[in-house]
């Protein structure tokens, strides 16, 4: 597929016909996010790839039963996988008091850094798989788990200190899926966006 069309034709699915995706295709995702920018080269972006029995943890952690009779997308939860997207923090303070990057003052530590780059990367880590898995024929979508960081981390044994970016759903589309409610708000002219040498 020509990258323009992968981009233009993205779009978040949210209804997954729970046809199983295999893992060498998923392994492919991944090793294509794993080489989006990253600062410093530090290559602190991590995932969790959950299918299987694993993915219905993962749901019954962050929309428990109770919960799930009002939500608006059930397709979502037939997704066969999951990847959990990971940033360390300290290794970018770490790579930042290296001889070559200290005189950033990045080093010292996270509050260091006025936009901390493991979210930034962490989103350029997303982006990369999203296209990937259009690329492959496959629908996909991102999601915050917002609140529920922690009981992840619990849940999957995710190392101490690692921040949650979000979670990507990768699946086969189902024929019932349907564009969110946002997905009609009209994007902003080309020539409002840019802005040639001022603002």
């Amino acid at each position: 597929m020509e990258f323009e069309h992968a981009v233009r034709g993205r779009r978040m699915v949210r209804s997954f016909t729970g046809e199983p995706v295999a893992p060498a295709v998923v392994d492919e995702i991944c090793d294509l996010a794993r080489r989006a920018p990253t600062a410093g080269n530090t290559a602190a972006v991590e995932f969790l790839v959950l299918e299987g029995d694993a993915t219905a943890a993962y749901w019954d952690v962050t929309l428990p039963a109770p919960q799930r009779d009002g939500f608006a997308w059930p397709g979502l939860l037939a997704a066969p996988v999951l990847v959990v997207v990971w940033g360390d923090p300290d290794a970018y303070v770490s790579r930042y008091r290296e001889p070559d990057k200290a005189h950033t003052g990045l080093g010292a530590d996270e509050e260091a850094w006025p936009v901390p780059y493991w979210f930034v990367d962490g989103g350029a880590a997303v982006m990369t798989m999203l296209l990937a898995a259009r690329d492959r024929g496959l629908g996909a979508s991102f999601f915050g788990m917002f609140d529920h960081e922690d009981a992840v981390r619990h849940r999957f044994g995710v190392p101490p200190g690692r921040r949650g970016v979000g979670t990507v759903a990768i699946g086969h589309r189902a024929g019932d899926d349907r564009p969110s409610r946002s997905a009609g708000r009209d994007r902003p002219a080309l020539d409002e966006v840019i802005h040639r040498g001022q603002w």
